[in-house]
């Protein structure tokens, strides 16, 4: 029987309202508060976060452009589910696409876009001395590939690639929750930026593919010892 979802405690702190309820809602999407298949009322969540319906109608959307909501014909939205066998097929074009994005992000890496990736890769070495949560090294995960996507400054790339990486980020750290995972993952970024610093797109190209297709290699092991979870959030 599954157990009673938690519930989210009401919004504080300073910022945009819409900002700081999105990060609310995805924060509780990553770290579980907020499990597979949970349906994202508008009216519910605003009376757990105390505030108004329209700040997490927008958060919700912005969820579902994240990849880690979907909106359900006849439902409404709710926490993106994970299907193994999809998730490896998503896998496979995600290599590609990362790739590509690294590329490009190469052939117009500048010294400001370089200081942000390094920026990023000391922010993860730092959460990684003070023992962060799982949701943080997810976040600062997801943060990395955002700026390589972005600094590739193609929109086509980064309207196609945005939601399944998304979608992908969430569902491998939902599957795979292991001490080493981080200092893999920080390891295999700095290797990707050291590829893009040295201004060979090709080069970079390989190592981003490559950090891909390890964590598909990943994704694949984690699934082959828990094969009774073949469907995340299917038996909550």
């Amino acid at each position: 029987m599954s157990s009673a979802p938690r519930r989210l405690t009401p919004l504080t702190g300073e910022g945009l309202l819409a900002d700081r309820t999105y990060a609310a809602l995805k924060a509780a999407v990553l770290d579980g508060t907020l499990p597979p298949g949970t349906g994202l009322s508008v009216p519910e969540l605003a009376r757990q976060l105390d505030v108004s319906r329209s700040p997490v109608r927008e958060a919700v959307q912005r969820l579902i452009h994240d990849g880690l909501a979907t909106h359900v014909p006849h439902r409404g939205a709710e926490v993106s589910r994970v299907d193994i066998d999809d998730l490896r097929q998503l896998y496979v074009v995600r290599e590609q696409l990362e790739g590509l994005a690294a590329r490009l992000a190469t052939e117009n890496l500048g010294a400001e876009g370089l200081s942000l990736l390094r920026e990023i890769l000391a922010e993860h070495e730092r959460a990684l001395a003070d023992d962060a949560d799982n949701a943080a090294h997810i976040e600062l995960d997801m943060r990395f590939h955002r700026a390589v996507r972005e600094l590739a400054d193609n929109p086509h790339l980064l309207a196609t690639l945005e939601p399944i990486a998304g979608r992908s980020h969430f569902a491998l750290h939902s599957l795979w929750r292991s001490d080493e995972a981080p200092r893999l993952a920080l390891d295999e970024h700095r290797a990707v930026v050291d590829a893009m610093a040295s201004g060979d797109p090709e080069l970079a190209e390989v190592a981003a593919r490559r950090h891909i297709s390890r964590l598909r290699i990943r994704l694949s092991q984690a699934t082959a010892r828990a094969p009774e979870r073949h469907r995340l959030g299917r038996d909550r």
